[in-house]
């Protein structure tokens, strides 16, 4: 059913509504990565109008994330190698930088709460293994973590290229293997870097935040 126009909000609204649900729909797989489809195949997957998909799609394509075909259709991005390694250069360039501010200036409490928040998990994991709480859980984790290094540069311009950045990165995500020693792993490389900040040191920062991004790399390349 057609939805009524009622001004350029509403368009605003509706498009911002088709560009969140494509997203949700490539990372919970309901659309493949890789997926070749017509516009009228997703105005009818994401019930939403044409022209906001339109403008949601060209958003997307501007990130890097679909091309679109004139007269054939939408081709959605399939992460591989080449993806992956951009991904993970782009992080470490932004977020070695950046880890070095947030060792110096971030909250003790917020320190605090991560160190918590990341051993919980851990001692979860290790006694019930995997199971989609502890896969929801991660993700946030990772999240809170590294949405929290790059807010201390406080610089929206960064920000706004490591949202675009994150997509990427949650594509990739969706090609790794998960097994309870390779997400124990990762939680521990955070932990170095939460141990890290707490004494504020940046350098041990630093360090650590490089070998997680190597070792992640490594992990999604299949080179634990």
């Amino acid at each position: 059913m057609a939805v009524p126009a009622s001004g350029p909000i509403h368009a605003g609204r509706l498009s911002d509504l088709a560009y969140e649900r494509i997203l949700a729909h490539l990372f919970d797989r309901r659309l493949p990565a890789g997926a070749f489809v017509s516009q009228t195949e997703l105005v009818e997957l994401l019930g939403v109008p044409v022209a906001p998909l339109r403008d949601a799609l060209r958003v997307l394509e501007a990130e890097g994330v679909l091309k679109i075909l004139p007269r054939s259709g939408i081709q959605f991005v399939k992460p591989g190698l080449e993806l992956t390694k951009s991904t993970y250069q782009f992080r470490t360039i932004i977020e070695r930088a950046a880890v070095r501010v947030f060792a110096e200036t971030a909250d003790e409490a917020a320190l605090d709460a991560l160190a918590t928040s990341h051993a919980a998990l851990m001692r979860h994991i290790e006694d019930h293994g995997l199971s989609a709480y502890t896969n929801e859980t991660m993700e946030v984790l990772e999240s809170e973590l590294h949405d929290a290094i790059i807010g201390a540069l406080q610089n929206p311009l960064i920000d706004g290229s490591y949202k675009r950045m994150h997509h990427y990165l949650r594509l990739v995500r969706l090609e790794r293997k998960i097994t309870p020693p390779l997400v124990l792993r990762s939680l521990r490389e955070h932990m170095e870097i939460i141990q890290a900040c707490r004494v504020r040191d940046a350098n041990a920062a630093e360090a650590a935040l490089q070998a997680h991004f190597t070792a992640a790399l490594q992990r999604h390349m299949g080179l634990f």
